[in-house]
Formats: structure tokens, C-alpha cells, sequence
């Protein structure tokens, strides 16, 4: 199951300009933009940026103006545990508006869940479904008690989608706090920031190993095409 959908990334000009406010040192801006969409960020601004990055979060102001906004598609459980991170926003697909929708089937494409416990998620369905079906009855009175039940009778493995919009300083402790969680969809959406974010992958590895920061710089003309979406393993495998 794909996680992130839709993305936009946005704030890199703004970021990167602001950046060098501290020493009023602008007229070193080199990064290559189309509109306001980073194109590939210069030799003199990743230099500046990953020295920024390296030195802490009240060095790397940067990253928080930098956004990225996505729809991303989680159980009820894991948007639980996603709510422990503040500096986002988020707006959710409802559930008291369309769990109950008269016009799609309650089935288990709806649901995430053990093959091992399908024969549970078959009777929570079929007593949903029933549920649907009565409240979306025109004879039906008192609607409200069974979008209620129905509510309550969701489990942690409901699927549901919201828009999310956040910056890259949350997304790198999102990163580093969940990559080795143990609910596989933890792992996934990490594997999907790496690979779909643009320069993230290239600046968890740089927190990881502070000493590609001079590699990196002195390689830049070779790898410069590589470096948005940065894969750490082809690199070592290539420079050994």
C-alpha cells in the first residue's frame, strides 16, 4: 500500500534566501529554481546548508521553512501515534460524514488487517454494513444512534486518508523516531520520505554520518544530479 500521495514541496527559495540573512551573504545564492520549485540546490548553499543542518535544530532555522504537503492514507492507530508531532496540520476524510455513505459498500478494502483475523473482520463488516444500510434507510428513525454504533465499532485498522501539510524539520524526526518502529506501515511511510522527498534522504544521511558533509562538497560537480533523491547505498557503492 502506497502512503504518500500528492505531494507538494514548497519554501525552498524562501529558505535558502533566508538562510543567509545572518551574514548578509545572498550574493552566494546558487540554487536553480523553476518559479518558486527547487530545480537543484547549489555548491555554496549546500555547503551553507548542511554545515546549518549538522549543528542542531536551533542552527537549522531553514528546514522549517521548508514545506511539504501530502495525502497520506494510515490506519485510525497510526494517525493516533501521528498526532504526537505538533508542527503540522492536518484535515481527515470523515468518518461522521461518510462512514456511512448511502452510496459505497462497507467492505474490506476498507481495512488493514492479519489474514489470520479475517474471519473477526468479516463479522465487524458485515454488522457495519447492516448498520449503513438502516441509516441510509428512508424509513429509518433516530439515524443518529447507528452512525454512533458504527463508530464505535471501528477498529484500529480502519483505513483512512488525511491531507497533511508539514515542514522538513518535523520530517526528519518523524524519520528518526519511527524507521525501526514495529508496524510495518511506520516502516513504509519512512522508505517513502526517503524516496520521495526531495533532498531528505540526503540530509538523514548527512545526520547519520556528519563526515559526508566534506565528501559530499567535494564531489558536488560529479553528484550533483544525484543528490534530490539521494540513495546512501548507491553512493558508497560508487565511491569505495
Amino acid at each position: 500500500m502506497e502512503i504518500i500521495e500528492n505531494l507538494d514541496v514548497y519554501g525552498f527559495k524562501a529558505g535558502l534566501r533566508g538562510m543567509r540573512n545572518p551574514k548578509n551573504s545572498w550574493s552566494k545564492l546558487d540554487s536553480e529554481f523553476d518559479g518558486v520549485t527547487i530545480n537543484m540546490i547549489g555548491k555554496n548553499d549546500l555547503k551553507l546548508l548542511l554545515t546549518l543542518l549538522i549543528s542542531g535544530p536551533e542552527h537549522r532555522k531553514v528546514l522549517r521553512m521548508i514545506h511539504a504537503d501530502y495525502d497520506a492514507t494510515f490506519t485510525r492507530g497510526l494517525w493516533s501515534e501521528y498526532d504526537t508531532y505538533h508542527f503540522n496540520t492536518k484535515n481527515s476524510c470523515s468518518t461522521m460524514h461518510k462512514l456511512l455513505d448511502g452510496k459505497k459498500i462497507i467492505d474490506k478494502s476498507l481495512f488493514l488487517y492479519d489474514p489470520e483475523d479475517e474471519e473477526i473482520i468479516d463479522t465487524v463488516i458485515k454488522r457495519l454494513e447492516y448498520l449503513r444500510q438502516l441509516y441510509n434507510n428512508k424509513e429509518t428513525e433516530n439515524k443518529t444512534q447507528y452512525l454512533i454504533r458504527a463508530k464505535r465499532l471501528l477498529p484500529e485498522g480502519f483505513l483512512q486518508k488525511r491531507t497533511v501539510s508539514t515542514n522538513y524539520e518535523e520530517l526528519l524526526t518523524m524519520y528518526h523516531q519511527r524507521k525501526n518502529h514495529r508496524m510495518p506501515e511506520w516502516k513504509q511511510f519512512c522508505k517513502e520520505l526517503k524516496e520521495k522527498i526531495p533532498y531528505l534522504a540526503l540530509f538523514i544521511a548527512v545526520l547519520e554520518d556528519n563526515e559526508l558533509v566534506k565528501e559530499i562538497i567535494e564531489k558536488y560537480d560529479d553528484i550533483k544530479d544525484t543528490l534530490m533523491y539521494f540513495n546512501i547505498e548507491e553512493y558508497k557503492k560508487n565511491n569505495d
